[in-house]
């Protein structure tokens, strides 16, 4: 019986251990949804093939419901990688106890900007919105409403007292729709996303126009949870920095990304965020 009940407990560890490998064979990412889940599926599908080919694994793409999903999903495991806002990063090491790590940023993500737009001519300022109607993005989102937030109150205006409403659109692309269509007076949006708008003329800039760009600061990344092997995070770090718009298939990557080059990043570039979360009340 003894004999019969070791060589089981050896079966079930080969079992699981197995099972374990196997697992890790699969390397999940997600996102922030600050886009269409069209949009994301679209600019997911080219790094996911290109991080197959480098990783020697697979690798699946899963969207989520909302930014809050995205937060949980890594800071439980339930993926391995995520790309997050810098405030979405930070409520991710707060929530996880400093377990989270964001890997590789874009260039642009050094010097990243958000953008107040509208299609009243009488808005020319940040003093101008009082009394008017102003849509953010997510509520979790850096460039669609922490920073803007942050910017408006340094400019002496309180969105929760001196507005007339404040909306939240959800994402950067809705809050272009709501302002074109007149939903309200003004929005603060991602400024990639508005270029991107504008390049692909998806925008009428007669009508729907820029009136202020933030200072810069620190803002999206690639992060995994600290309980990846370390070999496995420098090989993903590494895939992410070799990403050249040289060859056919980065052009695509970066491109789709709407990034330059990645560059590696630290916990501490995220740290005025954090404050700035703090600040404007939404980070306890």
């Amino acid at each position: 019986m003894i004999r019969f009940s070791f060589k089981t407990a050896l079966t079930v560890a080969a079992l699981c251990f197995a099972g374990l490998s196997s697992a890790q064979q699969v390397l999940r990412m997600t996102a922030i949804p600050d886009e269409a889940p069209t949009e994301l599926a679209r600019k997911a599908a080219p790094l996911v093939k290109y991080l197959e080919g480098k990783l020697a694994m697979k690798v699946e793409f899963t969207p989520v419901s909302d930014y809050a999903a995205a937060v949980e999903a890594l800071v439980n495991k339930q993926v391995d990688v995520a790309w997050f806002g810098g405030f979405t990063f930070v409520q991710a090491n707060v929530r996880s106890g400093g377990k989270i790590i964001p890997l590789v940023q874009r260039e642009e993500d050094e010097k990243f900007r958000s953008v107040f737009i509208t299609a009243d001519p009488a808005i020319k300022s940040l003093a101008d919105l009082k009394g008017h109607t102003l849509s953010f993005g997510a509520p979790s989102s850096t460039s669609g409403h922490l920073m803007p937030r942050s910017f408006l109150l340094d400019a002496k205006v309180d969105p929760d007292k001196d507005l007339k409403r404040v909306a939240f659109s959800g994402a950067h692309d809705a809050t272009i729709a709501a302002v074109a269509a007149g939903k309200v007076d003004a929005g603060a949006l991602n400024i990639s996303v508005w270029d991107k708008f504008v390049a692909d003329k998806k925008v009428d800039t007669a009508k729907v126009h820029v009136f202020y760009t933030t200072p810069p600061y620190f803002d999206y990344n690639w992060s995994v949870h600290a309980d990846m092997p370390v070999a496995l995070r420098e090989k993903l770090a590494k895939a992410f920095l070799d990403l050249n718009s040289n060859t056919p298939e980065g052009k695509e990557v970066l491109e789709l990304q709407r990034a330059t080059r990645f560059l590696p990043t630290q916990p501490a570039n995220y740290k005025g965020i954090e404050a700035a979360a703090r600040s404007a009340g939404l980070l306890k």
